[in-house]
C-alpha cells in the first residue's frame, strides 16, 4: 500500500478533532499543499532507506511526504496532542510499521534521537528556528545535511555571507558546521492559517572534517557573541572584554590571528573567528 498525503480538508478536520487552534507561540502554520511538501523533500534529496529527523511535524503533512520516499522518520513534537495522534495518522495513510518514531519532547532539550538520523527536514517556527538548528547540529554530529523551511528573515540571515546587511551571529555560528544556501521560496498560500510573512527553504551540508573540538566551538562562539554584541564597533573595542580586558590586549591577539583590529564583526567569516579564538 503506497503512502498517501494529507489534503487540506483532512488537515482542518484533524485540527478540529484535536481541538488544535494554530498559535503564533508554537509557530503552527500548517502546510496544506501536497506539491509543497513533496518539493521540500525533493530539495532535501531524501532517498529510500535514509533516516530523517523532522522537528515539529504538527499534523503530519511533511512527515508523510518524507515517508512516501521510503525513508524512515524520527519526528520530534512538543505538542502532546499532536505527538499522540501522528502515529495513527501515519498508519491510516499507509505508513508501514516501524517507519515512523515519534519523540514527544522539546527539540531544544532532546539529547537522543532513535535511529541515528543523518538528514534533517523541518518546518521551523520563527522564535526557535536558529536555536533548534544550532542545538541539533551540536548534539547530533551524524546529521550530514538538511533542508528547513523558515521565515524569510531567518533564512536570509542563516545563508548570509560576510559583508551583507543581514550577516550576523546566526550566520557565523551556522557556518561553523558547513555551508548554507537559500534553496527556494514558499508561497504564503500553502499554509493554514495564511501567515503575514514570507517563507524560504534553506539547505545546509555539514563539512566532512569538523572545524575543531567542542571546546574550540564554544570559544569561537564566545568570540562571535562578543564581536556582534557591539555592532559596528571595531574589533579591538568589541572584543576587548573577551581578549585580555583592553583594546591594546585585543589588538595584540587580533594581529597574531592575522585580523585587522580596525575590522568589524560584519566583515569576518567563520575562519577568521576561529583564528581569533585560537590566538586568544
Amino acid at each position: 500500500m503506497p503512502v498517501t498525503l494529507l489534503g487540506a480538508a483532512e488537515i482542518r478536520a484533524l485540527a478540529a478533532d484535536l481541538d488544535v487552534t494554530p498559535t503564533k507561540k508554537l509557530g503552527q502554520n500548517f502546510v496544506v499543499d501536497a506539491n509543497t511538501v513533496r518539493r521540500i523533500v525533493q530539495v532535501a534529496r531524501v532517498e529510500a532507506g535514509e533516516r530523517v529527523v523532522e522537528v515539529g511535524p504538527g499534523l503530519g503533512s511533511l512527515t508523510l511526504a518524507i515517508l512516501e520516499t521510503g525513508a524512515t522518520v524520527t519526528a520530534v513534537e512538543i505538542d502532546h496532542r499532536l505527538a499522540a495522534r501522528l502515529p495513527e495518522t501515519a498508519a491510516a495513510h499507509g505508513v508501514p510499521d516501524g517507519a515512523l518514531t515519534v519523540v514527544d519532547a522539546d527539540a531544544l532539550r532532546v539529547s537522543d534521537l532513535p535511529g541515528d538520523p543523518t538528514v534533517l527536514v523541518a518546518n521551523l517556527p520563527y522564535n526557535v528556528s536558529v536555536p533548534v538548528l544550532l542545538h541539533l547540529l551540536e548534539t547530533f554530529p551524524n546529521l550530514q545535511r538538511g533542508v528547513v523551511m523558515v521565515q524569510a528573515e531567518v533564512g536570509e540571515r542563516l545563508a548570509a555571507a560576510p559583508g551583507s546587511k543581514v550577516y550576523g551571529t546566526p550566520s557565523a555560528k551556522a557556518a561553523w558546521y558547513g555551508p548554507w544556501r537559500l534553496a527556494g521560496t514558499v508561497s504564503r498560500q500553502v499554509f493554514w492559517p495564511v501567515p503575514n510573512v514570507d517563507s524560504v527553504l534553506v539547505a545546509f551540508e555539514r563539512d566532512e572534517t569538523p572545524r575543531g573540538s567542542d571546546a574550540a566551538r564554544r570559544r569561537t562562539f564566545e568570540i562571535i557573541d562578543a564581536a556582534f554584541g557591539q555592532r559596528r564597533k571595531m574589533l579591538r573595542q568589541s572584543l576587548s572584554g573577551a581578549l585580555g580586558g583592553s583594546a591594546a590586549a585585543a589588538t595584540t591577539v587580533l594581529e597574531a590571528a592575522g585580523v585587522a583590529p580596525t575590522d568589524r564583526a560584519e566583515q569576518l567569516g567563520i575562519d577568521e573567528f576561529v583564528r581569533i579564538a585560537d590566538a586568544g
